[in-house]
C-alpha cells in the first residue's frame, strides 16, 4: 500500500530540519514518514541525504532519497547497519544542507541556461559540481563563452525566484510552458507546480518539481565548461561552477 507523504520541500526548498513521524518501513528497510524536507530522486536532480535523529540522540545516517510506488510516496534510505526505527516513532530530520543547496544553486542555473537557449530539451541531469542540459539544436553555433556571458547577466541581475502553482486545465490552455521535448510533467493532481523566474515569471515559467534558490543572484558564478555534439541534433551544455578557465 501506498502512503502519502507531506512534502514540506515543494514549498521551502530552505527548511533544513523538522520533525516527522514514522509511518512505516519497508521490506527493504526504506523509512515512510508522513512527512519530510527530504528531496527524492526526479526530474534529473538526486535525493537527498542527511539524518534521522531519534529520541535518544542516536541517528541513523541516510544514503538516498527515493519515490516509492507514487510520486506522493517519498522514501528514505538508511546507509548500511543503521538502526531500524518503529512505526509511530517520532524523528528530527537533517538534510545535508551544503549539499542541497549546491544543487539548488544549480538547479536554477540549469532553467536560466534554458532561457538563453531557448531550444526543447532533450534531457538533463544535476550534480554538485557539472550539471548539464541536453538541447534538440542541430546547428552548433553557440560558443560556450557567449552562453556563459548571458548566463552570468541573468545572475548578476538578481531576479527573484518562485513557485507558483496552476490547475490542469490552466496547463492544457498553456502547451508552452513545457520545455521538455520528450516528457511532461504528471497531471491529473489538481494542480501543477511552475517554477518562476523575474517579477511576474517575465524571464521564465516552466513545469518543475525540484529545489531552488529564492534569487538568480545566489546562482553564483557559473560557466559552460564544454559544449559536446550527441548526435545529428543534440548538443549536451555542461555548467559549472566558477570563473571559466582561462584558454
Amino acid at each position: 500500500m501506498a502512503h502519502r507523504t507531506e512534502i514540506l520541500f515543494r514549498d521551502d526548498s530552505y527548511l533544513c530540519e523538522t520533525e516527522a513521524e514514522v509511518v512505516a518501513v519497508n521490506e527493504r528497510g526504506g523509512i515512510v514518514l508522513d512527512r519530510t524536507i527530504f528531496y527524492a530522486t526526479s526530474g534529473g536532480q538526486p535525493g537527498d541525504t542527511g539524518h534521522l535523529e531519534r529520541a535518544d540522540g542516536s541517528r541513523i545516517a541516510i544514503a538516498a532519497t527515493v519515490t516509492g510506488e507514487t510520486k506522493d510516496e517519498i522514501i528514505h534510505v538508511p546507509a548500511p547497519d543503521q538502526p531500524v526505527p518503529a512505526p509511530g516513532e517520532t524523528l528530527k530530520l537533517s538534510i545535508d544542507w551544503e549539499r542541497r543547496h549546491l544543487l539548488m544553486r544549480m538547479h536554477t542555473a540549469c532553467h536560466l541556461l534554458s532561457v538563453v537557449c531557448p531550444f526543447p530539451i532533450t534531457g538533463a541531469s544535476v550534480a554538485v559540481d557539472d550539471s548539464r542540459v541536453d538541447f534538440d539544436l542541430p546547428d552548433a553555433g553557440y560558443a560556450k563563452e557567449e552562453v556563459t556571458a548571458r548566463l552570468m547577466e541573468l545572475v548578476r541581475a538578481d531576479h527573484p525566484v518562485f513557485i507558483r502553482w496552476i490547475t490542469d486545465e490552466e496547463f492544457a490552455a498553456n502547451p508552452g510552458l513545457v520545455k521538455s521535448k520528450n516528457v511532461r510533467p504528471p497531471s491529473g493532481t489538481g494542480r501543477i507546480r511552475l517554477v518562476c523566474i523575474g517579477e511576474n515569471a517575465i524571464i521564465d515559467s516552466q513545469p518543475c518539481g525540484g529545489t531552488h534558490v529564492a534569487r538568480t543572484g545566489e546562482v553564483g558564478e557559473i560557466h559552460i565548461g564544454k559544449i559536446e555534439k550527441k548526435g545529428r541534433e543534440n548538443r549536451r551544455f555542461r555548467i559549472r561552477f566558477g570563473p571559466m578557465p582561462a584558454a
